[in-house]
C-alpha cells in the first residue's frame, strides 16, 4: 500500500510533502504533485504535513479518487 495525492493539490502543489519523504517517492507533474508507490513506504510524513489534506491512503480511497492512483501509476509506469 501507498499514499496517493487526491484533487485538493491539483493547481496548488504546496510542496511540503516533498520535504518531509524519507524516500523520495515524491515527483512534481505538470499539475500537481505524485506519490511512486513502488517506492512509497507508508509511513505518512507526507500525509500529516500537507497543507490541504490532499493525501490519502490507497485503501482508503473511494471510486472517485482512484484517477489520482491510476494516475501515478501511469506516470510512474506501474502496471495496475
Amino acid at each position: 500500500m501507498s499514499y496517493v495525492i487526491l484533487s485538493p493539490c491539483v493547481g496548488e502543489k504546496a510542496g511540503e510533502c516533498v520535504d518531509v519523504c524519507p524516500v523520495d517517492c515524491i515527483e512534481e507533474v505538470e499539475d500537481q504533485y505524485l506519490i511512486n508507490p513502488e517506492i512509497c513506504i507508508d509511513c505518512g510524513a507526507c500525509q500529516v504535513v500537507c497543507p490541504v489534506d490532499a493525501i490519502e491512503e490507497e485503501y482508503e480511497l473511494t471510486p472517485e479518487q482512484m484517477p489520482y492512483l491510476k494516475k501515478a501509476e501511469e506516470y510512474f509506469g506501474i502496471e495496475g
